[in-house]
């Protein structure tokens, strides 16, 4: 399962993600989605930890925290969700 991180900085790096989330256990993926036209972050990330119980540890740590100046949202991510295609 992944984490879904957001309202974070535009300026934020899966470096600095990962160590932030390091600290809750062993980090195994940070996917930072970028814009396609603009080619910048999004503004949110998914995380992937190595346990269910480091994930829940990082949730619990995360959510409302501020970071950056901005009040981050961490939370399970939703599986994704089919889309027709174009």
């Amino acid at each position: 399962m992944s984490i879904y991180v957001g309202n974070i900085a535009y300026t934020v790096s899966q470096e600095d993600i990962q160590e932030v989330f390091a600290d809750y256990g062993t980090v195994k993926r940070v996917t930072v989605p970028m814009d396609r036209e603009t080619g910048r972050p999004r503004g949110f990330a998914f995380v992937e930890m190595s346990a269910d119980a480091e994930e829940d540890a990082a949730i619990e740590a995360l959510d409302g925290a501020e970071w950056l100046g901005r009040e981050i949202r961490v939370n399970k991510a939703r599986p994704r969700e089919e889309r027709p295609k174009r």
